[in-house]
Formats: C-alpha cells, sequence, structure tokens
C-alpha cells in the first residue's frame, strides 16, 4: 500500500509535497526521477494531464504530503483513492509512470 496522487493534480502539479517528504518518492510529472521542476513556468495550457506521482517501492507511508497538497489530491492508499474518484485510473497511472504493475 502506498500514498497516491489522483486526478486533482492534473494540470496542477503543485510541488508543495515534494519538499516535506522525508525519502524523496514523490516523481513527475515528466521525468521519473523529477521532483516538479520540468514543469516551472509552463502555462495552465502545457500542465494539462500532467501531474506528479508517489513511487509506491519508496514510499514510507508517513503522510508528511497529506496536509501539503493544494486541491487535495493525495489519497492514503489505493483502496481510499479508487472510493474517493470512483475508478482505479489513478492508481494504474500512478504505478505505471513507474514501470510497475497494480494487481
Amino acid at each position: 500500500m502506498s500514498y497516491i496522487i489522483g486526478s486533482p493534480c492534473e494540470g496542477v502539479c503543485d510541488t508543495a509535497c515534494v519538499h516535506v517528504c522525508p525519502v524523496d518518492c514523490i516523481h513527475g510529472p515528466i521525468d521519473i526521477e523529477g521532483a516538479g521542476r520540468e514543469v516551472e513556468g509552463m502555462s495552465k495550457e502545457e500542465l494539462k494531464g500532467k501531474q506528479l506521482y508517489i513511487n509506491p517501492e519508496e514510499c514510507i507511508d508517513c503522510g508528511a504530503c497529506l496536509p501539503e497538497c493544494p486541491v487535495q489530491a493525495i489519497f492514503a492508499d489505493e483502496d481510499e483513492t479508487i472510493e474517493k474518484e470512483g475508478n482505479d485510473e489513478s492508481v494504474k497511472k500512478n504505478y505505471e509512470f513507474f514501470n510497475q504493475t497494480w494487481k
């Protein structure tokens, strides 16, 4: 189980969560090792469809990121993400970004 960044992050890519993560497990939206810096200066149009992701193999489930997200896009685990969003698309996207498979 891992924290998951869901669809509210799409087009936002706010990096407040990145700065508080003690294990640097939040990456993207373009570079698998990126931390949001690659979108600095992008217009809203250029940000469409882009979001940050939490590496499930690196996340220690500390929850430091949760209160930092200005759009409440971070969920405690896969099940909560699915419950809140009504599907598993964000969960799949999160795992796929890191070349991992969920279920």
